[in-house]
């Protein structure tokens, strides 16, 4: 388990995948929408597909979708929109601006716990939001910890959440990370994310474990050919050549979540069973969270997060599985 987690920064983002979409109506409607105003045609392809399944299923959702003055004018929006905007970010900031591996809190609420603490409140006064405020505010330190302990109660296991309040208090990420960590995460439903395009601009990094190894050449060599391919590509078909690219390239993105979407997030992705890559990146949030926020409660309040450097977490949880099975 640990050699397959490991070789994955080689293989290219183009490897095929599988995924399962579960959704709305309305969600598989923007889906078909938005893959419709893709630059990649490969894209529009599986946004035709897509809609003669759903037109199968539920065609009375889905009335807008192909007509030309909804749909239609709805692609022509995204796309104009998209096109706009490149304009604008290469007038502003045409650089390509290298960072290493890394997590940066860009934005928080500084006043966050507290806005907590009145939200949490809120359905169980008669008082507006901005007295809960006032009152909650000039608490002595002591006062406030267990009045948050009481907002977060006795959490059994890391699925026991605290309600709406927590939604209150919001975190935005800057993250470099390797394109397979973005992966893993990108796929949450809980957060806000957008990431740059992919390319060999922000480099890469060699497993620990495969320089102790006595491998790291071969690596190189390997991510080498990678960036050749991509450069003669990119040249000519500057969209497609991101399949090349390898998953354990860098990629710049960002993650806006609130503390409840946070605790979900970190709690879930520094659990043993993760991949190291993610696993770092969440933990780094947790610190960030406690430290440069310094939103202790908050932070104090993810009692399940997974903080030791796991060795072989994968294959440990296999050999529990196989065992309960004999």
């Amino acid at each position: 388990a640990l050699t397959l987690d490991l070789l994955r920064g080689i293989l290219p983002a183009g490897t095929v995948s599988n995924v399962g979409v579960f959704g709305s109506p309305q969600a598989f409607e923007q889906l078909v929408l938005r893959l419709r105003a893709h630059r990649l045609p490969e894209a529009r392809a599986y946004a035709e597909l897509l809609n003669t399944q759903l037109q199968g299923v539920i065609p009375e959702f889905l009335t807008r979708l192909d007509r030309p003055d909804r749909g239609g004018e709805w692609v022509h929006y995204l796309r104009e929109t998209a096109r706009e905007l490149e304009g604008d970010a290469a007038a502003l900031a045409p650089e390509r601006e290298w960072a290493p591996d890394g997590v940066t809190l860009v934005d928080w609420n500084r006043d966050g716990e507290n806005r907590i603490l009145a939200a949490a409140l809120f359905p169980h006064s008669q008082a507006s939001e901005e007295r809960l405020l006032a009152a909650v505010r000039p608490l002595s330190e002591a006062r406030r910890a267990a009045l948050f302990a009481a907002v977060v109660g006795e959490r059994r296991n890391r699925r026991h959440r605290p309600g709406r309040g927590f939604e209150h208090c919001e975190y935005t990420f800057e993250v470099v990370s390797d394109y397979g960590a973005f992966r893993d995460l990108q796929r949450h439903r809980m957060l806000t994310i957008q990431w740059q395009e992919l390319t060999p601009a922000l480099g890469y990094a060699i497993p620990r474990e495969v320089d102790a190894a006595g491998l790291a050449t071969r690596w190189r060599d390997a991510v080498g050919a990678a960036e050749a391919a991509h450069q003669r590509i990119a040249a000519h078909f500057p969209q497609q050549a991101q399949y090349l690219v390898t998953l354990g390239h860098r990629v710049r993105y960002l993650i806006k979540l609130n503390a409840r979407e946070a605790m979900h997030l970190i709690e879930l992705r520094t659990s043993p069973q993760g991949h190291p890559s993610y696993r770092r990146v969440c933990q780094e949030m947790h610190r960030l969270i406690d430290e440069v926020a310094g939103h202790h409660l908050v932070a104090g309040a993810m009692r399940f997060l997974g903080s030791d450097d796991v060795h072989l977490p994968r294959y440990e949880a296999e050999a529990r599985v196989a065992a309960s099975s004999d």
